[in-house]
């Protein structure tokens, strides 16, 4: 059934909103220069640290968010709507906001952090605060997605399966995981893409050391200063990746829907 046509009024509203800056972005581009200022150190240093640490810190949310979005989408106890939105809270808050939270529980006079300076290990303005500061803004991504595909999860076979005598374990690793494949994919990417774009909450917490803390937004944030041909080119890369991102998330939640 089609939609009313007059619904393309309001949507005309939100492509210029959205889609039009980007076309800008584009259009500013330097082409001539484009290669050049792409393959400078400075750029492929912060391109090479970004993906690494939005690596590391995707595999964070894997293991940490994936066991807590089961628990959350299964689990009945007091307390968990509390849970569930401390959880969410990084995806409202600004991110200088997280940074400062992360620098006052890890930093070096922080809640844990005097702690861990006293046995020798110092986590502010370094890589490890990269990776935990995107860890801190791509965990809520993934829990929502995975928790959403388990609410949504047709039960019978993992009944079918107790019946049978499987373990909690085996049923959880062969009949639930499997199941819920596509939301844990997801809500990978979108952690991915999200860690990839961090700014905020890195900048106050790690700093911007270049090879070091200095991720490709932070990059793009001191470019444009000195260098505004740069900063767009940079720019680009990211609004590249999110689109191919986003775009691949796309594909796989609507497979087999409509075109």
């Amino acid at each position: 059934m089609r939609p009313p046509a007059w619904l393309w009024v309001p949507a005309a509203g939100a492509i210029l909103v959205v889609v039009v800056p980007l076309l800008g972005l584009i259009t500013s581009v330097d082409v001539g220069n484009l290669w050049p200022l792409l393959t400078s150190e400075a750029s492929v240093t912060a391109l090479l640290l970004s993906l690494r640490t939005a690596v590391v810190s995707t595999a964070l949310c894997i293991v940490l968010g994936a066991p807590l979005a089961l628990l959350l989408a299964r689990g009945q106890w007091r307390g968990q709507s509390v849970l569930r939105a401390l959880v969410l809270v990084p995806l409202v808050l600004p991110p200088v906001v997280g940074g400062l939270a992360l620098l006052t529980t890890f930093g070096r006079r922080g809640l844990l952090g005097e702690h861990l300076v006293a046995a020798g290990i110092s986590i502010s303005y370094t890589t490890t605060a990269v990776v935990l500061a995107q860890t801190f803004v791509a965990l809520p991504f993934l829990v929502l997605s995975l928790e959403g595909a388990v609410r949504g999860l047709d039960r019978r076979q993992e009944e079918a399966a107790a019946t049978l005598g499987a373990s909690p374990w085996r049923r959880l690793t062969r009949v639930t995981l499997p199941l819920v494949g596509p939301g844990l994919m997801s809500g990978s990417v979108l952690a991915f893409a999200r860690a990839l774009g961090e700014f905020g909450a890195t900048l106050t917490f790690a700093g911007s050391a270049q090879g070091r803390t200095r991720t490709l937004p932070l990059e793009i944030y001191l470019q444009r200063e000195v260098d505004q041909d740069a900063a767009i080119a940079l720019s680009l890369v990211l609004v590249v990746l999110a689109t191919v991102i986003v775009g691949s998330v796309y594909a796989r939640t609507t497979k087999g829907g409509p075109a």
